[in-house]
C-alpha cells in the first residue's frame, strides 16, 4: 500500500476474537466495521427501528484526520438497512468507542450476529478554517439559488 500511515485501533474486551477493521480489496476506500455484540443475543431491526451497534474499537486517528462511518451498499440494497447519520463522522481526538446507528428502512426484520459486517470506515483529511464574520460576501453568477437552481427546470 502506498502513502501508509498507521491508524492506531485498540480491541475493547467484548471485540476479543473478532477482527480488526480491514480493507477488502486494493483499492477499497472503506473498511469494514463489525458488530461486537454477545454471540447468544443477536439483534433483530423491526421495519423502522434503529439501534445503536458497538463495535468493541477505540482509535487515534492522526491529527487532521477523521473517520466516516458509512452504510455497506449491499445492506442497503438488499435489506434496507443503512447507518442513520450518515456519514457519522469521528474526530481525531475521540476516543471512545466507535458504534453504528443503523436503522431498517426495509419492510422486514433484519437480524445482526456477532461478527456481522454492519458499515463502513473511511478516513479522510480535515481542514479547520479561519472563521472570519463580514458584513457582505464576494457576488457569483449563481448568488443565494439553491435547491435545484442550477439545472432542475
Amino acid at each position: 500500500m502506498t502513502n501508509s500511515i498507521p491508524l492506531k485501533i485498540r480491541l475493547l474486551d467484548h471485540a476479543i476474537g473478532l477482527e480488526a477493521p480491514k480493507y477488502q480489496s486494493a483499492a477499497a476506500s472503506g473498511m469494514d466495521l463489525i458488530a461486537a455484540i454477545d454471540k447468544n443475543t443477536p439483534i433483530v431491526l423491526q421495519p423502522g427501528q434503529r439501534q445503536l451497534i458497538p463495535t468493541g474499537l477505540t482509535m487515534e486517528l492522526p491529527k487532521g484526520m477523521e473517520a466516516q462511518v458509512r452504510p455497506r451498499s449491499g445492506l442497503a440494497l438488499k435489506h434496507g438497512i443503512t447507518v442513520l447519520n450518515s456519514p457519522g463522522t469521528i474526530d481525531a481526538d475521540y476516543r471512545g468507542e466507535v458504534s453504528v446507528v443503523l436503522i431498517n428502512h426495509g419492510s422486514k426484520k433484519f437480524e445482526i450476529v456477532r461478527g456481522s459486517r454492519i458499515a463502513q470506515l473511511v478516513i479522510a483529511p480535515v481542514v479547520q478554517l479561519e472563521v472570519l464574520v463580514v458584513d457582505e460576501l464576494s457576488a457569483t453568477m449563481r448568488g443565494s439559488g439553491g435547491y435545484g437552481s442550477t439545472g432542475t427546470q
